[in-house]
């Protein structure tokens, strides 16, 4: 085969393993191979467990050829971010005071892709605790952005975005608090979902804040973030925030077509402060999905204006909530960042956490009114492009806070709750940019389905880094 395997998607390889065309082992062997040319330069694992993962391989190779077939995703290895348990190995949550724990059970999302016969080849690197958004850990070191490894690739989920983008995975699992999952697949120019908060059950990941908190794919393209979503939703009742509902075929819904789809566009707030050459390639995009027999509608939503400071009130009051005995005990074995976000987290008063709970309540209402008039939403993922590490970001020539700025588009929906999928949309200046879309509650199809059609007209988004050109 012309393409190497570690290259293929899930979509490409299911059915060569089903067939028995390629084995778990050889594709496994393949993505640590890419492992050991490239990760030296990235940053992207903070353990790697080839072992395991070859042991694994052999046992998935002998149930696929017994005629065990379990579905798409087995025999498929993946990574997983290092705040997500699994059972007996170290899960450092990229910190120095959980350096050394060892969970005794694994997440219900990793019992989940075991039993579909996910082979595991380690852990990811991420912001320390996931509270951060460029993947700069003091602990584990920086994780490096394949494009130009002198950027960010964003984070929290930094390791997930680049493992997949260069092919050191075929697909990972992140978390998403404020822009976690999007941001850096966004920044790496792969798809990253995080579903509808309660879809996919939270048990066995470590908290940032309970209530902002997600689960799900970065993959390389929506078809697979489609079948590990199917493999990983459901009730669970060990998450008290789990939501019992129907679960569906994903994949099932990507028919790529948006014919009578109803677009639509927030222009004060998704395209305010936008670096030119990436809201010229969303609206190009929307363009596109027009022609493909779509159609686009501006919407108001002044209460938009609100969701930061509620969405960073109710974020820095849970952290600090989570870590309130540590950051007595031990602050000094935390790295500034966290310092700083956890030491602001006990500022505010229960008046402000219930008023930012109000907000929250009124922006909900609002989508939901907004829903009533249009099928999705589309915005950029962010403002900007990736920053090189250690600097301001630009929105077009002007330095900006990273603080202020790098989430601003994706914490809504964190906020709210509701699905919301970042999706390659074209490039600027060698960069990848990203196109975030924003379906109604339980909508995952139709937002991986609008995904799944723009790969679909525009192939060409889909690249990889010049990096992976590497041999040894």
């Amino acid at each position: 085969m012309s393409e190497k395997l570690n290259e293929k998607t899930i979509s490409e390889l299911a059915p060569l393993i089903k067939n028995k065309q390629v084995s778990p082992k050889e594709v496994t062997l393949a993505v640590l191979d890419q492992i050991g040319i490239l990760d030296n330069q990235l940053n992207a694992f903070i353990e790697i467990t080839a072992k395991k993962a070859i042991k694994q391989a052999k046992e998935a190779e002998a149930e696929v050829f017994a005629g065990n077939y379990r579905g798409p995703l087995h025999g498929i290895p993946m990574a997983i971010k290092d705040n997500i348990y699994i059972a007996n190995e170290v899960t450092t949550m990229g910190s120095k005071i959980h350096g050394k724990f060892i969970p005794k059970e694994s997440a219900t999302v990793v019992e989940k892709l075991k039993e579909n016969g996910v082979i595991f080849t380690g852990k990811l690197n991420l912001d320390e605790y996931a509270a951060g958004t460029t993947n700069e850990n003091p602990h584990y070191g920086t994780c490096r952005n394949p494009w130009d490894v002198e950027r960010t690739p964003g984070g929290s989920s930094g390791g997930s975005a680049v493992s997949t983008a260069t092919n050191m995975a075929i697909a990972t699992l992140g978390t998403d608090t404020g822009c976690s999952i999007r941001l850096p697949a966004s920044f790496c120019g792969i798809t990253g979902l995080k579903p509808t908060h309660g879809l996919v059950s939270k048990y066995g990941a470590f908290p940032l804040a309970w209530s902002l908190d997600h689960v799900g794919p970065l993959t390389k393209t929506a078809k697979d973030a489609a079948y590990v979503l199917e493999a990983i939703a459901g009730y669970d009742v060990k998450d008290p925030s789990s939501v019992f509902t129907t679960t569906t075929n994903y994949s099932d819904q990507l028919t790529g077509s948006v014919r009578g789809l109803r677009i639509g566009i927030n222009e004060d707030y998704f395209f305010n402060q936008v670096e030119i050459g990436i809201e010229e390639a969303v609206k190009k995009s929307i363009s596109s999905l027009e022609r493909a027999g779509a159609t686009v509608e501006i919407i108001k939503m002044p209460s938009l204006s609100l969701v930061d400071y509620a969405q960073k009130i109710t974020m820095i009051t849970e952290a600090s909530t989570v870590h309130h005995n540590n950051l007595i005990s031990r602050e000094q074995d935390f790295g500034n960042n966290i310092r700083q976000i956890l030491k602001l987290g006990e500022l505010p008063s229960a008046v402000d956490y219930l008023q930012a709970q109000q907000i929250r309540h009124q922006v909900n209402q609002d989508f939901n009114r907004t829903f009533e008039k249009v099928d999705v939403l589309i915005s950029p993922t962010n403002p900007f492009l990736p920053p090189i590490i250690g600097e301001k970001p630009l929105i077009n020539k002007t330095e900006v806070s990273i603080f202020e700025h790098i989430s601003r588009f994706a914490i809504p929906f964190n906020l709210t709750g509701l699905p919301a999928v970042s999706v390659p949309c074209g490039f600027v200046d060698g960069l990848p940019v990203g196109m975030q879309i924003i379906g109604p509650a339980f909508k995952e199809g139709r937002i991986l389905n609008v995904a799944h059609t723009l790969e679909q007209l525009h192939p060409e988004f889909k690249k990889v880094p010049p990096i992976t050109r590497q041999i040894v």
